[in-house]
């Protein structure tokens, strides 16, 4: 289902503005730079700003998506509007000067023409070039829209041409949204959402067996430590460390652990809203109320240093027995 304006701007909401007065003053410009990480919307809201610009029933200027316009762009089949993507690993010269010919044609339903540029970081010095002689001559009626998650590669010659626009990390609340939009149960979408900011990598996330298996670990070592706390060691060998192999693997979990310290903190302060693991809060309260502020402190303050120590050479075997005895007991780092 192809997203409206109103959901775009819920992801971007200060390029989705931009973007809605230059086309409310008839202003649009002719290069656009939209750079930002993956999955921050750059292409639907490229794709967006085309619709905006031949829809046939748009509403003030946001496009319906319903118009022959609007289906055809979100099919890639309007003859006007063009997207160029890397012809293997990069963008070729013969793309843009394919491009170039086909804009020197009359448009053929309007004047106005369109093309984005997908991974634009990823042209060919050539094709860089030759793309910047066609910036410097742009017709009245063209736009140019380069996407791009490296704009330190991008050409400063091109750069100066473009309005850049930056795309920022998706908020934790509209992945989550999204996530649970699209079938994920709450629990798990609001973790991924507090995982990352990358839309695309939340999905893989969700639907990740290993993900699922880590979150419920994470969990179970938590109670171990809070209810049978000579039983965590064992744990620790029978359970954590097969599943968390790698050193990628065990600094994962140990995000997801600190989520939790991090979760008795709001539900200390008040701040429910902002907890992570919802599903949990009951006992979660429990265990708050046992304990003080500067006791989580200390605790969150002894992950985040397995953290650093796990950048390190240390023994992985090592460092979480040590970490575990500082979150039972508060012992300090040998």
């Amino acid at each position: 289902m192809e997203k409206t304006w109103e959901q775009l701007e819920e992801y971007q909401p200060t390029v989705l503005k931009m973007v809605g007065n230059s086309l409310k003053k008839n202003r649009v410009a002719h290069a656009y730079l939209f750079e930002g990480s993956r999955g921050t919307g750059k292409k639907e809201v490229g794709l967006l700003l085309a619709k905006s610009l031949f829809c046939q029933q748009s509403q003030d200027f946001k496009p319906c998506n319903e118009c022959a316009n609007c289906r055809r762009i979100s099919s890639g089949n309007h003859p006007d509007v063009h997207l160029i993507e890397p012809d293997g690993q990069s963008i070729k010269k013969w793309q843009i000067q394919e491009l170039q010919e086909e804009f020197s044609k009359t448009g053929v339903e309007s004047n106005r023409k369109i093309y984005l540029i997908n991974h634009a970081d990823k042209m060919t010095a050539n094709a860089a070039n030759s793309l910047l002689k066609f910036l410097e001559e742009p017709s009245s009626q063209t736009v140019a829209i380069l996407l791009t998650e490296q704009i330190h590669r991008i050409l400063n010659t091109i750069l100066s041409r473009c309005q850049v626009l930056s795309f920022k990390p998706l908020a934790p609340k509209v992945i989550s949204q999204q996530l649970t939009g699209e079938g994920v149960s709450s629990a798990i979408a609001s973790l991924v959402a507090n995982t990352t900011n990358n839309l695309e990598e939340a999905r893989q996330l969700s639907t990740d067996s290993w993900f699922g298996q880590s979150r419920t670990l994470v969990i179970q070592l938590y109670e171990t430590l809070n209810t049978r706390p000579t039983n965590a060691f064992f744990f620790l060998q029978d359970q954590w460390l097969p599943h968390f192999k790698e050193k990628e693997q065990l600094g994962f979990g140990l995000d997801i652990l600190l989520l939790i310290y991090k979760d008795l903190l709001y539900i200390q302060l008040g701040d429910e809203e902002k907890v992570v693991f919802h599903d949990q809060i009951d006992s979660f309260k429990h265990y708050a109320l046992q304990t003080s502020t500067r006791r989580i402190s200390e605790q969150i303050t002894a992950l985040l240093e397995a953290k650093r120590r796990l950048s390190t050479n240390m023994n992985p075997h090592l460092l979480m027995e040590q970490l575990l005895l500082r979150l039972q007991e508060g012992l300090k780092f040998v």
